[in-house]
């Protein structure tokens, strides 16, 4: 073994986080539990409540990352595994408490708190389209570690209990920044694009795939520089923030899926 490859081989051994990153655990509502399933030469299959789970190769064994529902229950959870021989196992966690704060905005444009008619079809033909790119499975192996799309501040965490007009409404699926209308927007990382469109709430609004059920999700833009089916690196320009869709002002709406399940954007970046 070469001198070059057997200090590579030693870093890797002593640091086999540098195999591939893993968002931040927190096994609580609208988190992520990642779970160890132990060694295989090729990949288990893992399921929760009936979705398919990421998992990925770390060290010597394989790890379930498994995004954990808003509306999930604290207590004992499990998930189903089946192995490549036909063994199946299931692997238990606890899911924790999380509280989440309130967050009360006003919506003066009336439209975009009773729609109409025609509004509804339009949402319903919205819904559609974004519950059908959820679904998306690929097998490509997803990077963990985003980057921060956009320059801004931080104005809307995840999460939030929401109150639109003093009315409860569904909590907050992503994180918001705040920044002026043509702020770039990049891809946090590598991924393909498997959505674009014009919604009535989200206005124009992009969707990736990163593989293993890891999708990300940008809304209220000004303009879309991809197109659906390409193929994109990190920092690759996504377009610009903007206001379009149901919002109070310039920002951009992030949000990030596992297993078709929003969670909190911030277990997968550090803080700038």
């Amino acid at each position: 073994m070469s001198a070059m490859r057997a200090t590579l081989f030693l870093i890797l051994f002593l640091c086999p986080s540098l195999l591939l990153a893993l968002p931040t655990a927190l096994p609580a509502p609208g988190g992520v539990a990642i779970l160890d399933l132990g060694p295989s030469q090729d990949a288990p299959r893992a399921e929760f409540d009936g979705e398919r789970v990421a998992v990925v190769r770390t060290e010597n064994s394989w790890r379930a990352v498994v995004g954990l529902p808003l509306s999930l229950e604290p207590g004992d959870q499990r998930i189903e595994v089946t192995w490549p021989d036909g063994r199946r196992s299931r692997h238990g966690f606890t899911v924790l408490h999380r509280d989440y704060a309130e967050s009360r905005i006003t919506i003066r444009e009336e439209r975009m708190i009773s729609p109409g008619p025609d509004d509804l079809k339009r949402i319903e033909a919205d819904r559609v389209r974004i519950r059908a790119a959820l679904a998306t499975w690929s097998d490509a192996t997803p990077d963990f570690d985003f980057a921060v799309p956009s320059e801004g501040r931080f104005s809307s965490g995840f999460g939030l209990r929401r109150f639109i007009n003093d009315q409860p409404r569904n909590p907050h699926s992503g994180l918001d920044i705040a920044a002026p209308v043509g702020t770039p927007i990049h891809a946090p990382a590598p991924g393909r694009v498997i959505l674009t469109g014009d919604f009535f709430y989200a206005g124009k609004a992009v969707m990736l795939d990163h593989g293993h059920g890891l999708l990300s999700f940008y809304a209220h833009l000004d303009s879309i520089g991809v197109e659906e089916g390409q193929r994109l690196e990190r920092g690759a320009r996504l377009g610009t923030m903007g206001m379009t869709g149901r919002v109070t002002g310039p920002h951009l709406h992030w949000g990030v899926y596992l297993n078709r399940t929003p969670v909190d954007p911030e277990l997968f970046f550090t803080r700038p």
